[in-house]
């Protein structure tokens, strides 16, 4: 128990260097635009990926894949990873899941000694599945022994550190505000997570369209901080 919670610490620690720092989700070109200036914008950024992509795409998967990580059935890791790269239509998104992932992947191996891991990194080498992030996240939540709960939380938690930290960095939140936004969403993060509990892989479904069209813009910009 003192291990799987100190585990759980560290693995949604913004600390934890599984490449993540280095996306913004669009946030960066939509600073750039002058559409996002405020804490507000920013609560209002985060509530919509939230709710209309990360928590009805990505945790989905994640929690399918767990699943399977849990019963050791590799095809059905892999079928989740699919389901979720078909889901995930910008190149750009797609390539940056693929990039984190292999950066968690890396460092987890690196960690935590688990059959499972170097499996996906061997699937990952021969391009057997993508390896996207949520996937290895989840197969990683197992391997250090934290239950479906936790490593959704941890999932959750992780991604909205990640993206508060991106908003400080832009200079459009401070840290003061960063913690009162992190203590608002502690209730939408329950409230997702028990939502995607009930969704199968064929449910996944994700609309982002001013999101997604920002992130595709992030790459014509000529100075950037982040990779999307």
């Amino acid at each position: 128990m003192i291990d799987s919670r100190l585990a759980l610490m560290q693995l949604s620690d913004s600390f934890f260097p599984s490449g993540s720092f280095t996306l913004s989700h669009g946030l960066e070109s939509l600073v750039q635009t002058n559409q996002i200036c405020t804490a507000a914008d920013v609560e209002t950024f985060l509530y919509l990926l939230l709710r209309h992509k990360i928590g009805c795409s990505d945790l989905v998967a994640l929690i399918h894949a767990y699943r399977a990580s849990a019963a050791n059935e590799p095809d059905e890791i892999r079928r989740a990873d699919a389901y979720l790269y078909a889901q995930t239509l910008i190149q750009v998104t797609r390539d940056a899941q693929g990039r984190s992932g292999q950066a968690l992947l890396m460092v987890a191996r690196s960690t935590w000694r688990d059959q499972q891991l170097e499996s996906l990194q061997n699937d990952v080498d021969t391009k057997r599945t993508p390896g996207l992030h949520p996937i290895v996240f989840a197969v990683v939540g197992r391997a250090v022994h934290l239950s479906e709960s936790d490593t959704s939380l941890a999932f959750l938690h992780s991604f909205i550190t990640g993206v508060v930290g991106a908003a400080i960095r832009l200079g459009v939140l401070g840290h003061l505000g960063a913690q009162t936004l992190l203590a608002k969403m502690a209730v939408e993060i329950e409230a997702i997570a028990t939502q995607a509990l009930s969704l199968s892989l064929g449910e996944m479904w994700s609309c982002t369209p001013a999101i997604d069209v920002a992130q595709m813009l992030h790459q014509r910009s000529h100075s950037k901080q982040f990779a999307t």
